[in-house]
């Protein structure tokens, strides 16, 4: 942490380095935060502390942050590949449809009517060779995709909505475009790329000080960073200073840390630096909960012993309640057939505590099911194996009792009740 930074945050006073702190978690949680959106309130706040805030992200980040009166946008680097950060609601050609819809607002004014849009951006399909079918899932993805652009209040529906580009005859609607908002969106320099994915190299790479701001930023950004999926000058960073980063976590940002053998989790008891939060009330989240002890665990002994049990090993069986494999990194693997497996004895074990509609397709389930475990970090799909690898996160989950009966000491006998006196109003 540079001298200057330190010396702007300690010259604050008690409330107002808490001010700070509170203002970088919002704009952690909030890249592009406007007055009108949620949390909008602490615009003013973050335009005050507006130069303490810059210092903080970029000395220790590798952020950029710009603030203005109306809105403050924070650069945070990409996720690159990671496939499980996405917005929810928008699909593969939703985010398709998103870029498009970028390129084609950089020319077209500050309004424009929904038809001209939608007209555009699908000429703009054709011009990029990506396949425009005119069908209620294509319609649903620019939909979507424009939905999302009114939420992050780059479009304005002035007269009508969007939402009606689902439509075979979508009704006309006046479009507003805020052009500061616009010119402010992407994080990557797209000048500077020669290629799609080298655009998502350069979005996703690490800030001036290398291993130091790239193993912080997933310390920030991702809940548990395992030792195993760092590179190993990042890993032994991590391990030389772990003591430091948890006092820093926590001065700046408000997050407790947890270090491990296997690697450093790092949780926000206010749970507000998160978009998914584990456990959780629904259905799939539940059954996801219940899974895990059963998955590390493995599975007890099927009740019925099939036909070709005398066979030692027969070609081709796969022993349904086989232990858990656990590998170097503690990490555990389970096949799909077992999570599937788990998943079943669940919903039939309790079949009053579940939605019927979430579980009448087990199949639909099980990847729900998954793809919560696979977005917390929990669980990473093995290509070469086929199956899951658990992270050693989730044995947290695992019941534990609240004591051994047969090692519990017997509770003390009752104080002796104090002999009888006199008092003043005897």
């Amino acid at each position: 942490m540079s001298t200057a930074q330190s010396a702007l945050f300690d010259e604050l006073s008690d409330i107002d380095a808490a001010n700070v702190v509170r203002c970088a978690r919002t704009l952690l949680r909030r890249p592009l935060l406007r007055a009108e959106a949620a949390d909008g309130d602490l615009l003013p706040l973050i335009y005050r502390h507006r130069f303490v805030l810059q210092e903080l992200f970029a000395s220790l980040l590798g952020y950029r942050l710009v603030v203005e009166r109306r809105f403050a946008r924070l650069y945070k680097a990409g996720p690159g590949h990671d496939a499980t950060r996405g917005v929810p609601g928008l699909s593969p050609r939703g985010y398709a449809y998103l870029a498009l819809t970028l390129a084609v607002l950089t020319g077209a004014g500050r309004q424009l009517l929904l038809s001209r849009l939608v007209k555009d951006v699908r000429a703009a399909a054709a011009e990029a060779g990506v396949d425009v079918v005119d069908d209620p899932a294509d319609r649903r993805a620019l939909a979507a995709a424009l939905r999302h652009l009114v939420s992050l209040g780059v479009l304005s529906e002035t007269e009508g909505t969007v939402s009606s580009a689902t439509h075979d005859a979508p009704a006309e609607a006046l479009i507003t475009v805020d052009t500061d908002l616009l010119g402010q969106l992407l994080a990557a320099p797209v000048a500077e790329a020669d290629s799609p994915d080298h655009l998502v190299e350069l979005a996703a790479r690490p800030g001036a000080r290398g291993a130091e701001h790239a193993v912080r930023r997933r310390l920030v950004e991702q809940p548990v960073v395992l030792y195993a999926d760092l590179p190993e000058d990042e890993a032994a960073w991590l391990r030389r200073n772990q003591r430091r980063e948890s006092v820093l976590l926590e001065r700046y940002f408000g997050l407790f840390t947890e270090s491990r053998l296997e690697g450093v989790l790092a949780s926000d008891p206010e749970d507000y630096l998160t978009d998914l939060l584990f456990p959780g009330t629904s259905t799939v989240a539940r059954i996801a909960l219940l899974a895990l002890p059963t998955l590390l665990a493995g599975a007890d002994t099927p009740d019925e012993v099939p036909d070709d049990a005398d066979d030692p090993d027969p070609v081709g069986a796969e022993p349904v309640g086989a232990e858990p494999v656990g590998r170097p990194d503690g990490r555990v693997l389970v096949s799909a057939e077992r999570v599937r497996q788990v998943c079943a004895e669940l919903v039939e074990d309790y079949p009053a505590a579940w939605s019927r509609q979430v579980t009448e397709d087990l199949a639909k389930l099980t990847d729900e099911v998954t793809d919560l475990l696979e977005r917390m970090g929990l669980a990473v799909h093995s290509e070469v194996d086929g199956g899951w690898l658990l992270s050693p996160v989730a044995h947290r989950w695992v019941p534990v009792p609240d004591g051994d009966p047969e090692r519990e000491a017997p509770a003390p006998p009752p104080p002796a009740p104090e002999p009888a006196s006199w008092s003043l109003f005897d």
